[in-house]
């Protein structure tokens, strides 16, 4: 522990990074007495990317653990629920039907003999149902619009764990005004310079004035200004896992009858994917693509094409992402957060997610003004391990296509080469149920055996469980799967009929 206690957090920039970090650390450091003085300096001028607007559902403890009132986020955020992803055209086309799979956030823990997911195999059940629709209660929810609430839910509970679609503009302003409310100081003010000493922060230099501080904390999306002034050759780039590199967005009204789903969409395309979120406002979509295969005005032109002529699009923003993380994400007295600490495409809405996890680790390591080297080592090495194998995870989706009507395609099926250890795994799991033991060890926070089920059986890598012997067929197992799907679809409300109740009552 450093000689003199913590006086002064600088957070350089707001968005969703600058005030999720500040919010959980006046949280942590100030609830019962004040300890450090936490501000954030934003400008007026830098937009807030926003990408993806969508979560996964460990984000709903972080906003409660804040004292966040749900009802009142998700009316000011235009926010709806999210309880899982559904992929489309990862695949070739199965039976003249365009191939499609959910990944939803829960997976039934039912039967004594064997795991559900060993009998769903064993059972050869694919001829008759998806992997998701056998093992998951949330994607028969998804399939009649309904969320994951009933009328008597509390807040920040559900039937099924799930998360958010939101405006990630929206986010960042209810995420600063709770925190100024409980102490944090706001400066706008936009940083021209940046004051260092070795591999220390010693202020920012503004429009408005000189701000110092203890430790800094880098906030400032992909152009990390003060991480590159401390340490410029610290990058690890992801582009040989994943190429794409970046993205059309476009916002639009709902489409077909406005009424938003409880799910986020992932559709091929040719040289990437489209994601699709409902708001209660609006959709936005955007195409994430490999920039060296399309241009601008072609990944564009594809998105619009796919979107369909009779789109109303509200806003139209190009962006370009850079895919990777920092080698070091603390130096000095300074550490990155969110898009300046690292970056992977928004296939599995991670962004929130990391955030979550860089300002969570930060508060348990940030013991002093002047920390030992070992607790920026154990930072870095645990926050690296959380973007590679996070990196594993989104490689997974790609390298186990069939697709093969675009050079990206033919190449996205050998990604798993990048991924140390992944193809060995991948063979392995052609003969056996991928299992809790073979991800031990591993830094997987969200990502379990279970969430790599649902892809790697989702895209057809199924196991060969030929030399099991086939014992009785597992049907009363999988009659109360449904019966626990049928009492979860009674239970719960329509997402739109909640999300109107709710914006009533808040007047």
């Amino acid at each position: 522990m450093g000689s003199r206690a913590l006086k002064q957090i600088t957070i350089v920039g707001g968005g969703s990074a600058g005030w999720m970090t500040a919010i959980y650390l006046n949280k942590f450091f100030n609830a019962r007495q004040p300890n450090y003085q936490i501000r954030v300096i934003e400008s007026e001028d830098i937009g807030i990317i926003g990408v993806g607007e969508a979560t996964v559902h460990s984000i709903r403890f972080f906003f409660a653990a804040m004292g966040l009132d749900e009802a009142e986020m998700l009316a000011e955020t235009n926010a709806t629920f999210k309880t899982g992803i559904m992929f489309r055209n990862w695949m070739k086309p199965v039976a003249g039907q365009m191939h499609q799979y959910f990944h939803p956030f829960d997976h039934l823990r039912i039967g004594t003999d064997l795991d559900i997911s060993s009998s769903w195999l064993l059972d050869q059940r694919q001829q008759q149902e998806r992997f998701d629709q056998g093992v998951s209660i949330s994607a028969h929810l998804a399939a009649a619009g309904h969320g994951p609430k009933t009328p008597q839910c509390a807040p920040f509970q559900g039937v099924v764990p799930y998360g958010y679609h939101l405006d990630a503009m929206k986010m960042a302003r209810y995420l600063r005004r709770k925190a100024v409310e409980a102490g944090v100081l706001h400066s706008v003010a936009t940083v021209s310079a940046v004051e260092t000493a070795g591999s220390q922060v010693l202020a920012v230099q503004t429009d408005q004035g000189r701000f110092g501080g203890d430790i800094f904390i880098d906030c400032t999306g992909f152009r990390g200004l003060l991480m590159e002034q401390l340490l410029p050759d610290n990058w690890q780039s992801f582009s040989d896992a994943l190429p794409c590199n970046k993205a059309v967005a476009i916002q639009r009204e709902l489409p077909g009858d406005g009424v938003p789903k409880p799910y986020t969409t992932a559709t091929a395309l040719t040289n990437g994917w489209v994601w699709e979120i409902d708001l209660v406002n609006r959709q936005g979509t955007g195409y994430v693509y490999d920039g060296n295969r399309l241009s601008r005005e072609q990944a564009e032109q594809e998105l619009r094409h796919y979107l369909g002529p009779e789109s109303e699009v509200l806003k139209c923003t190009h962006l370009d992402m850079k895919v990777g993380c920092r080698q070091q994400f603390w130096v000095g007295n300074c550490i990155a957060v969110g898009l300046a600490g690292g970056f992977i495409e928004p296939l599995e809405s991670t962004g929130l997610h990391l955030i979550n996890l860089g300002v969570r680790l930060l508060s348990t390591h940030l013991s002093g003004a002047e920390p030992s080297q070992a607790v920026r080592d154990s930072y870095n090495r645990l926050m690296n391990g959380f973007y590679t194998d996070l990196k594993q995870f989104i490689v997974l989706h790609y390298c186990l296509t069939n697709r093969d009507d675009t050079e990206f395609w033919r190449e996205a099926a050998h990604k798993a080469q990048f991924c140390p250890g992944l193809p060995q795994q991948l063979a392995a799991w052609r003969y056996k149920v991928c299992e809790y033991m073979d991800l031990a060890g591993t830094f997987s926070t969200t990502f379990t055996d279970e969430n790599y089920r649902f892809i790697l059986y989702g895209m057809q890598h199924y196991p060969q469980l030929q030399q099991l012997q086939q014992g009785p067929q597992h049907q009363a197992l999988f009659m109360q799967a449904q019966q626990m799907a049928k009492h979860a679809r009674l239970s719960t409300l329509p997402q739109q009929i909640y999300l109107q109740k709710l914006h009533a009552a808040a007047g």
